[in-house]
C-alpha cells in the first residue's frame, strides 16, 4: 500500500511503492541467479534430485535468514499470533515445490534462457487472483488498468515469441522434447501464480514475510522429498542417487540460498504493492535468466541469428510489459478497496485492526514486544555455515562449460542489488 508514512524508528522517507519496486527488481536478480545450478540436469541428474537438493538448501536458508534478521523469538511470536495462516503457508510451499520441479523439466528440454520467460506468465495468474480475491485494481482509473492490462498483453506476446523461437532450437533431440519443455514451463507459471494467494492473504493479515517463509518451507521440502521418492522408486534408490550427486550438492544448496533471498524480496514487494504489481516486476528474473543462459552457459551459441533475435525480442517485450505494470501505482481510490480486503480478514480471524494497519504502513508493532534477542537465536546461522563447509569439502567443479568473466559480472550485479535493496528495506521498515 503506497504511503509516505515512516516506520517506527526508521530513518528513510522512501515511499512504500518505491520500496516495493526496488524489492521487485532485486527479487528478479536473485531468482534469476538461483536457477543457474539447475543446469546440472543436463549432465545426467534427474529433475527430482536437482529439485530436492535445491529445496534442501532453501529449507536451511528459510530458517537462517529470518533468524539472522529478526531472531527466532520474534518469528515464533508472530506465528503464535497468526496461527491460522500456518496451513496457508504450508500449502504455498507445496505449490512452490511442484512448480520448481516443473521448471527443472522445462530447463532440461528447452534451456534456461527459453524456459524462464514462459513460466513467468505466472504474473497473469497473479493479476487475476489479486483482482478477484484481494480487491487489487478495483477503484483504479483507466490509466492504471491500461498499464496493467497492456503489460499483461505484452507478457503473453513475449511468451508466444519465445515459444516459437524454441521450435527453432537445433540442439534438442526433437520437437517432442521442445513441446514438453514448453508445457512444463507454462504449467509452472500457473502453479506459481496460484501460490501467491497465500502470500497476499498473509500480508494483509499483518504477518511478517520472514515468519511466513519459515513455515512455507515445510510444505516445499516435504512435497519435493515425496516426489523424489516416487520418481526414484523408494528410499534405497534415492539414497544411491544422492550419494552419486554429493559432489554437486554444494552448488544446489547455494542455488537454494540465492532463491530464498530473491523470494524474500518478492515477498516484500507483494506485501507493499500487491501481487498484481509486485509479481510482474519480480519477473524481470527472466532477463537475468536469459543473461545466465546466454552469456554464462552459451545456450544461444548453437542457434541461428533469427532464433537468437526472436529470443531477445520476446524477452524485451516481456520486460516492457512487466515494467508497465510495475509503474501502475495504486491511487487512493484503489487503496480504499485494499482496506476493505484487510477489514474482511480482520473480521474473519479476529485480528487487531490497528496492528494490521500499522504493518501495512511499514511499521513493526511486534518488535517492541519481543524483547532483546538471545545469543542462541543465532544458532541457525552457525548451523547453516557448518552445512556449507561440510558440503564444500567434497564439492567438485561442475561438468559444464561456463564463461567465468560473465559469471563474475552477473554475480557482482546481484550483490550490488542485495546491498542497495537490503539497506533501503531496513531503513524504511526494519524488515517489517
Amino acid at each position: 500500500m503506497a504511503s509516505n508514512a515512516g516506520a517506527s524508528g526508521a530513518t528513510s522517507t522512501l515511499s512504500l511503492h518505491r520500496l516495493g519496486v526496488i524489492c521487485g527488481l532485486a527479487a528478479g536478480a536473485w531468482l534469476g541467479a538461483a536457477e543457474a545450478p539447475t543446469k546440472l540436469v543436463t549432465v545426467g541428474f534427474s529433475p527430482f534430485l536437482i529439485s530436492l537438493g535445491m529445496v534442501a538448501g532453501v529449507f536451511v536458508a528459510r530458517w537462517t535468514v529470518p533468524a539472522a534478521l529478526k531472531g527466532t523469538g520474534y518469528i515464533f511470536q508472530d506465528l503464535r499470533e497468526k496461527s491460522h495462516l500456518i496451513v496457508w503457508a504450508v500449502l504455498a510451499g507445496m505449490l512452490w515445490a511442484v512448480a520448481n520441479t516443473l521448471t527443472v523439466f522445462a530447463i532440461k528440454n528447452v534451456g534456461l534462457s527459453i524456459a524462464f520467460p514462459l513460466w513467468n506468465t505466472n504474473s497473469l495468474v497473479g493479476i487475476f487472483w489479486g483482482w478477484l480475491l484481494f480487491n487489487e485494481l478495483r477503484g483504479s482509473g483507466v490509466r492504471q488498468w491500461s498499464k496493467v492490462l497492456g503489460g499483461a498483453a505484452a507478457i503473453v506476446t513475449g511468451a508466444c515469441v519465445l515459444a516459437y523461437a524454441t521450435t527453432r532450437q537445433q540442439s534438442l533431440s526433437g520437437p517432442h522434447n521442445a513441446t514438453l519443455g514448453i508445457l512444463a514451463a507454462l504449467a509452472a507459471g500457473v502453479v506459481w501464480g496460484t501460490m501467491y494467494i497465500p502470500y497476499r492473504k498473509a500480508y494483509i493479515s499483518g504477518m511478517n514475510p520472514l515468519s511466513f517463509v519459515t513455515v512455507f518451507t515445510f510444505g516445499e521440502l516435504g512435497t519435493t522429498f515425496a516426489l523424489a521418492l516416487i520418481y526414484h522408486g523408494g528410499m534405497g534408490n534415492l539414497a544411491v542417487e544422492m550419494t552419486r550427486a554429493r559432489p554437486v550438492f554444494f552448488w544446489l544448496f547455494l542455488g537454494g540460498f540465492c532463491w530464498v533471498l530473491g523470494d524474500l524480496f518478492q515477498q516484500y514487494a507483494s506485501k507493499y504493492i500487491g501481487i498484481g504489481r509486485g509479481i510482474p516486476l519480480s519477473n524481470t528474473n527472466q532477463l537475468w535468466g536469459l543473461a545466465w543462459g546466454a552469456l554464462v552457459f552459451g545456450e544461444l551459441s548453437g542457434q541461428s541469428l533469427t532464433a537468437q533475435l526472436l529470443v531477445i525480442a520476446g524477452s524485451l517485450v516481456m520486460i516492457v510489459g512487466a515494467t508497465a505494470i510495475s509503474f501502475a501505482e495504486a491511487p487512493e481510490s484503489e487503496q480504499v478497496s485494499w482496506r476493505k480486503a484487510i477489514e474482511r480478514e480482520c473480521q474473519r480471524y479476529g485480528l487487531d485492526r490497528q496492528r494490521v494497519a500499522a504493518t501495512q504502513r511499514g511499521e513493526d508493532p511486534l518488535a517492541a514486544e519481543t524483547g532483546p534477542r538471545r545469543w542462541y537465536e543465532l544458532l541457525p546461522v552457525v548451523g547453516a555455515l557448518a552445512i556449507f563447509v561440510w558440503l564444500g569439502i567434497d564439492a567438485q567443479r561442475n561438468p559444464l562449460t561456463v564463461s567465468l568473466p560473465w559469471m563474475a559480472v552477473l554475480c557482482a550485479a546481484t550483490l550490488v542489488l542485495l546491498v542497495v535493496c537490503g539497506v533501503q528495506l531496513y531503513r524504511r521498515t526494519r524488515f517489517s
